[in-house]
Parts: structure tokens; C-alpha cells; sequence
């Protein structure tokens, strides 16, 4: 059975006992609760940050870096511009020719948002960060320059099992969590985000590589450094469709029996079965007899309380107990019962496992090199796949520390029901528990996608209720590192989103000396939330893109055209740009030399 498989790989020769990860933990970060009281008795207070001031917010900046930011982020305002921005950029190549076309994108657009071409060239932006408090966050961004009929292709191949293909496309999967022609090139509607699309087990392992390389050169660079995976870019996409309509089905599944109950519309984390009743319901079904009903609710298992929650329902997949073969759920329009689990050929499974591996390989890399590995959110027909593989690494290598980062979505209806289970599950288990929280990246594709295809739109309805969504899953989690050993990456280019987290951190006694909140934002936009955070002693990231130009230009392009709803709303950013020139040229110090 490939589930027992999946959590074998992740868990192999590592406990996960909440005893032992307790006994484990180190002073790395600072203990919870009370006990900080001497400690921050003698801490100097939390300065304040002024992102009003362009002096001190531009003072890693020379004039001609401000003048070129101002430029661009202009330009990338413009509907004009973006609308014709590939016929404007191959017309300049031929023009100028390949070697003067890099030297003015390495003047304005590339030198805007990418570091460099290789990790050396890219090594003096990041020490010049870093000598004014902010940190980098590695991302190898060459993509593939697919033409959209191409990366369908690629999409439907390695997302169809053998078994579909044999039964002429016939898929007991649910719509959402199959391949549609219509959206195989995931790369529309997507903001930033770079897209991988399978092609062969050893192109995984040449992204794998890539990967190691910047938790090394992450480890390298500071001794408390980030890096980012995607694990669309480890293995065949067709397995995280699948495992994700299994984990989907099956929590649908418990919320039905809720329903049953009459415990429809609780919190997720606060919904509980009654045991009993949920042994006859099951019984009734068909779905297996009451004696092994019973072996799978042990006092070992759920304890003495007579009731399950989501949680403990979520662990009954679990290679511990037998319920792995009578994994059927009923399908509510025709009444039947369904497996389900699909079956994979013997190269499927192999694949599975290599994905599992290259996982394993990576957060090992990272453990080692001293760098915390954050796990990219991606669209909602991988991200539960995603999640619960994030997850089975964060049991294994959270013990001491939070090392994995899990990411999520605030643009998602679930997203605090998604935060709420697995701070829960940290606590109840006794790791750490590590988050980024982001608005999102995919809303317009998955908006389209739900209409055509026909599910529930996953998306909050506006823009504004995914604000309130980010700051509840946001405080709550700063409530929660006042008692654990847990941490968040506040990722983030809205500055009330980052005022807020400073008030809070400041009511909560939480100190940027702690190192449990972290800022990022992306390289080349909002130097003025970045750079007061860092000089102030809060922990502050920037994203750093780098590849040879002509390499990077498919992912740069889209995210500028993309972006351009963002850019449109910077204009505050570019009226302190225009500020501090107006300062500068006043003051006599254009020629002004960062120190």
C-alpha cells in the first residue's frame, strides 16, 4: 500500500515520541513562558521603526540604484508598457544584439529584481545586505522557456496515471484533483511564483541539485539562513494529484460523520465524534466489522476521552493501524462506496519513493548546513499532498528546533482551519512548529479553474477578507510562540501587515532577539519596509532570484506583467524613492557611499 510506503521513507529511523523531543530541545531558541522573564529583565527595548524615513531607509542604496528602482517600478506600472513588454524585448535584442540587450537588462529590470548570474557574482549584493541587517533567501530562478502548448503536454503526461490512460482517461478522482487540458500550463495567472513541469526522473535530480547548492551557499552566508523548495520540482506531479484527493476525500469524510452528529459549522480543531456513534455508523456502511472497528479506537491511539477529533482521525491512515485496507469513503451523489486508494504500477511507485528520498536528502542537507528550509505553498490540487509531506518532514526534523517551514496561503478559505490543526499537532507531539504565511500566489488560475471545471472556489471572496484571514492566522500564531518553540516568516510587501506584527510582538513580549519572526520581502521592492526592519535588529530576508539573464527572462517577464497589479499599489514605495533623490540632490550628497 503506497501510503505505508510514503510514511516509511519520512519516518524511517527518526522517533517522533513527544517525550523525546522534549528532552532534546536545546537553548537555540529561547525557552517558552515564563521562564524568559529574567532574561528579557535585562534585554535593551525594542527600538522603534520609522518606515517614514528615507535617510535611514535608503542608506544602503547609491543614488543611481535609487534613480534605476524609480524607473522601473514606474515602467512595471504601466498597462501600455506590460501589455507589449515581449515584442518590446525581442525587437531590442535584435537591435542591439545579445551582448548590449544583457548589459541594459543588467542596467534596469534584471539588475532590479535578480542578483546575478552564478552564486559568486551574486555573493557581494548579498554581504552588502547583510552589512545592513538583511538577509538572503537563495532562489536558482532559470525556468524553462516552454510555449504554452508544449508545457500542456508535459502537464497531462506526468500527471495521468497508467491506469487512466489503459481505462481511455476514466478517473475516479475528484475534478479538482485531475489534469484539465484547459490549464495544463500552470504558469497562467500566476503571480511570482516559478513553475516547474516534469520531464524525466533525472531532471529531478538535477532540481535537487540546484536546491543543495543554495542551502549550502545559504549556510554559508549567515548562521541563521533560509532557503526554498518546491517539491513540484522533485517528482512526478500525478502522485501529489493523487495522495491529495486521498487526504481530501478522507477529511471530508470525518466532517460528514460531524454532520451525522450534529456538529456541523465548529472550528475544525474544535470538532469531535463520538466514538461510539461513529463505530456504528461505519458498521452500518459496511465498511468493515465491528471487531476491527474496534482495533483501530484503542485507548493508544485516541485515549479515554470516548471522542476523535480531526487530528486523531488524520492519524488513522497511519501505517500503525490496519485501516489502510478498508480505506472507502461514500460517495454522497450515488450512494456507493469507493476505494480510496488507486493503484500505481511498479515505476510509478518507484517514482513515488525517489520523490520521498529527494525530500529526505534535502532536509537532511539543510539540518546540517545550520539553514531552515521553507516548503513553497503551491495550487490546492497539490497543496494537501504538499502539507502532509511538509509535515512528516517537520515531525522528523523539527525536534530541536524549528528547521522546516511550512507555507500558507491566507488567500485560502481553510488557511486558519489549515494553521489552527497543525499548531495543535506541534503541541500535542512536541516539535516545532515552523510557518510562512503569504496571501498567495495562484488566486486567478484558481478562481478560473473552479469555474470551468465546476468545484467550489477555495478562494476568500475579496481582497480585503484575505487581509483579515492573513492577521488571524498571523496572531494566532504569535499567541503561540509566547508558549513554544515554534517560529513564522511574515512574508509580506504590506506595511499595515507589518505594523501590525510589530504591535503584536510588542504586547506579547516577543523580542526580535528571540528569532521566532521573521520578515521577507522580494529583492527590489519595498527597501523601505526591509531595510528599517533590519537596521532596528528584526530578522529580515530578501528573496534573491538569480540565472544568466536570457535563462531567467521567462520567470522575470511574467512576474513583472503579473505584478503589475502590485506595482500599480507601490506608488508610496516610489514617492520616498523620489523623496530621498529630492533629499540627496538638496543636501548636496548625490554622490552618497553606503557605510
Amino acid at each position: 500500500m503506497y501510503l505505508k510506503r510514503i510514511f516509511f521513507v519520512l519516518r524511517s529511523g527518526v522517533s517522533r515520541r513527544a517525550t523525546q523531543s522534549t528532552a532534546q530541545a536545546t537553548s537555540e531558541l529561547p525557552a517558552a513562558g515564563p521562564g524568559r522573564g529574567a532574561a528579557e529583565a535585562v534585554r535593551s527595548p525594542v527600538p522603534a521603526v520609522d518606515f517614514g524615513n528615507t535617510q535611514e531607509a535608503y542608506r544602503s542604496r547609491y543614488s543611481w540604484e535609487l534613480a534605476r528602482s524609480l524607473l522601473v517600478l514606474r515602467l512595471c506600472a504601466s498597462p501600455a508598457l506590460l501589455a507589449r513588454h515581449e515584442q518590446l524585448l525581442h525587437l531590442t535584442r535584435r537591435l542591439l544584439g545579445q551582448r548590449l540587450f544583457d548589459r541594459l537588462m543588467k542596467m534596469t529590470f534584471y539588475g532590479q529584481f535578480v542578483a546575478g548570474e552564478d552564486q559568486e557574482s551574486i555573493r557581494p549584493l548579498i554581504q552588502h545586505n547583510r552589512a545592513f541587517g538583511v538577509g538572503s533567501i537563495l532562489d536558482y530562478s532559470v525556468e524553462e522557456d516552454l510555449t504554452p502548448e508544449e508545457a500542456e503536454r508535459k502537464e497531462m503526461e506526468s500527471c495521468t496515471s497508467a491506469v487512466e490512460r489503459d481505462s481511455r482517461g476514466t478517473s475516479k478522482r475528484e475534478k479538482q484533483f485531475q489534469a484539465h487540458r484547459a490549464f495544463g500550463d500552470r504558469r497562467g495567472g500566476v503571480v511570482s511564483a516559478r513553475t516547474y513541469f516534469y520531464a524525466s526522473e533525472a531532471k529531478c535530480d538535477s532540481h535537487m541539485e540546484t536546491f543543495l547548492r543554495c542551502i549550502e551557499a545559504s549556510g554559508g552566508a549567515s548562521e541563521d539562513g533560509f532557503s526554498a523548495i518546491k517539491l513540484s520540482a522533485l517528482g512526478r506531479p500525478q502522485f501529489l494529484l493523487q495522495f491529495s484527493d486521498v487526504l481530501t476525500k478522507w477529511r471530508r469524510f470525518f466532517h460528514q460523520m460531524a454532520a451525522e452528529q450534529g456538529k456541523a459549522g465548529l472550528a475544525a480543531v474544535d470538532t469531535k465524534l463520538e466514538v461510539a456513534a461513529l463505530q456504528e455508523s461505519v458498521v452500518k456502511m459496511g465498511i468493515a466489522s465491528r471487531t476491527e472497528i474496534e482495533n483501530w479506537f484503542t485507548a493508544e491511539t485516541l485515549g479515554v476521552s470516548g471522542t476523535l477529533d480531526l487530528l486523531d482521525w488524520d492519524s488513522l491512515i497511519d501505517s500503525k493501524t490496519e485501516l489502510s485496507k478498508h480505506l472507502v469513503v461514500p460517495n454522497m451523489q450515488t450512494g456507493q462506496l469507493e476505494p480510496l486508494l488507486s493503484q500505481f504500477t511498479k515505476e510509478e511507485e518507484l517514482q513515488m519513493t525517489r520523490m520521498l528520498q529527494r525530500m529526505d536528502v534535502l532536509a537532511k542537507k539543510a539540518s546540517e548546513a545550520g539553514v531552515r528550509l521553507m516548503v513553497d505553498a503551491e495550487q490546492t490540487y497539490f497543496q494537501p499532498a504538499i502539507s502532509r509531506l511538509t509535515l512528516e518532514m517537520q515531525r522528523r526534523f523539527n525536534v530541536e528546533k524549528p528547521l522546516i517551514f511550512n507555507t500558507y496561503q491566507c488567500y485560502l478559505k481553510d488557511a486558519y482551519d489549515n494553521v489552527t490543526l497543525d499548531v495543535e499537532l506541534a503541541r500535542r507531539e512536541g516539535w516545532c512548529f515552523g510557518a510562512k504565511l503569504v496571501r498567495g500566489a495562484y488566486m486567478a488560475q484558481e478562481r478560473a479553474r473552479a469555474l470551468e471545471i465546476g468545484y467550489e472556489d477555495p478562494i476568500n471572496p475579496t481582497y480585503e477578507a484575505t487581509n483579515t484571514m492573513y492577521h488571524r492566522c498571523l496572531n494566532y500564531v504569535l499567541e503561540e510562540l509566547k508558549h513554544a518553540r515554534a517560529a513564522v516568516m511574515v512574508a509580506s510587501h504590506n506595511e499595515d501587515t507589518v505594523r501590525f506584527t510589530l504591535r503584536r510582538m510588542e504586547e506579547l513580549g516577543l523580542h526580535p532577539a528571540d528569532r521566532q519572526v521573521y520578515f521577507g520581502q522580494l529583492l527590489g521592492m519595498c527597501d523601505q519596509i526591509s531595510f528599517p526592519l533590519g537596521q532596528a535588529g528584526f530578522p529580515v530576508y530578501k528573496y534573491v532570484p538569480y540565472g544568466p539573464v536570457m535563462l531567467v527572462l521567462p520567470y522575470l517577464s511574467r512576474r513583472a506583467l503579473e505584478n503589475s497589479g502590485v506595482m500599480k499599489g507601490a506608488q508610496r514605495e516610489r514617492q520616498l524613492l523620489w523623496q530621498e533623490l529630492k533629499r540627496r540632490l538638496r543636501t548636496g550628497s548625490l554622490c552618497h557611499r553606503p557605510a
